[in-house]
């Protein structure tokens, strides 16, 4: 028996056992390769207190824009008007006879580096970060004395710097005019045409001010608070990023599986993979492999082990599938992009492969025996 136990260890096998797993999850001087935690209630609830980026964490909610304020780059109309005829901008006949207009309009000009443009009789006006009624107050004062009681209307014709940028897998991507009354951050996507790619798997980049967050497309359709407004110069990248878990051991299938939804439990992720197979599976030995944060870590190893301060710790989750409860857990632990699952082999699947092994080997030389036998 000895020998036969030697000769499983020689064998080839889709990944550890049962047993190794646990063995090797022991502490070496004090420290350990991997964490290795049941799963239940305990551990749900750690991982159910972990806390993705948000849009709403990162910026807050922010707000409208307020009054649209000129920038450099945008295009500019100006609309003047006198009281009376024979000012500086009525315009005569060619007979010379006025023909009582008393409206002119500055045909469009783009606001230059200096943040200025010309308005006729009152010169170089500063507009940059002005409302459009400040302007036309300045315009005002700048023909006062100059036209018979003017007025004026100012109008963004083209506007470049009150705008943000949306790339990625998007209908039209482009640098999109934001407007007066706030844009969120759905209704910029919608602007350059909706997403190409499928909700569950597109993510949402926001980039403010050199700092970038990336959030899942399906958080801001279900939670309001992360539609957040956008800003000027904020830019959008939509995200086209296939989440998928790795099957592997004793499962009906070794693979890389994809998600077809928004999310998966365990309980999902192992019946994609096509379930335990009978012949093979140790429905005791049912891992989920994954990196966590260390602090995340800390709080699921037993007190006694060391792990490092920050980073990422590999963990091993285990679930006995012997146990009804533990359909009930799987159905509450949260599968995440990358993962893996391992199902172990049934210890005596090695004394099966030993034997089916010893028996191709012996097999031959015993049918020639016997033909050797009955030859004589």
């Amino acid at each position: 028996m000895a020998g036969l136990t030697a000769g499983c260890e020689a064998l080839p096998a889709a990944g550890p056992l049962r047993s190794e797993i646990t063995e090797q999850s022991q502490p070496v001087d004090a420290s350990v390769p991997f964490v290795l935690a049941d799963v239940n209630d305990h551990v749900l609830s750690i991982l159910a207190g972990r806390r993705e980026p948000t849009f709403n964490q990162s910026f807050g909610l922010g707000r409208q824009l307020g009054d649209y304020k000129i920038g450099i780059g945008d295009g500019i109309v100006v609309t003047l008007w006198e009281a009376g005829s024979g000012g500086l901008f009525s315009a005569p006949m060619l007979n010379g006879v006025s023909t009582g207009s008393r409206s002119t309009i500055v045909p469009e000009q783009q606001v230059g580096r200096d943040g200025s443009i010309t308005i006729p009789y009152a010169g170089r006006i500063e507009v940059k970060g002005k409302t459009n009624a400040e302007v036309e107050r300045i315009v005002v004062k700048g023909l006062e004395g100059k036209a018979i009681q003017p007025q004026a209307l100012v109008s963004v014709s083209r506007s470049v710097s009150n705008a943000a940028t949306v790339l990625g897998e998007v209908t039209s991507g482009a640098r999109l005019p934001l407007s007066p009354r706030g844009d969120k951050v759905l209704d910029v996507i919608a602007t350059a045409g909706g997403v190409r790619s499928p909700v569950h798997e597109t993510f949402i980049g926001l980039t403010r001010h050199g700092k970038t967050a990336v959030v899942p497309m399906q958080a801001l359709l279900v939670r309001p608070e992360e539609n957040i407004y956008i800003q000027r110069d904020d830019t959008i990248t939509v995200i086209r990023r296939p989440q998928t878990f790795t099957a592997f051991g004793a499962t009906g299938q070794n693979s890389i599986v994809p998600f077809d939804a928004v999310g998966i439990t365990l309980e999902e992720a192992v019946a994609k993979a096509g379930g335990l197979r009978d012949e093979r599976a140790d429905p005791r030995g049912v891992y989920l492999l994954r990196f966590e944060d260390a602090s995340l870590a800390r709080a699921i190893a037993p007190p006694d082990v060391v792990l490092p301060s920050h980073g990422l710790v590999p963990v091993v989750y285990r679930l006995d599938m012997r146990q009804a409860s533990s359909i009930f857990l799987a159905r509450q632990f949260k599968i995440r992009d990358k993962d893996a699952l391992y199902v172990a082999n049934a210890a005596s699947m090695d004394v099966q492969k030993l034997l089916t092994l010893v028996n191709l080997v012996t097999s031959p030389v015993i049918q020639g025996a016997g033909v050797a036998n009955a030859l004589k």
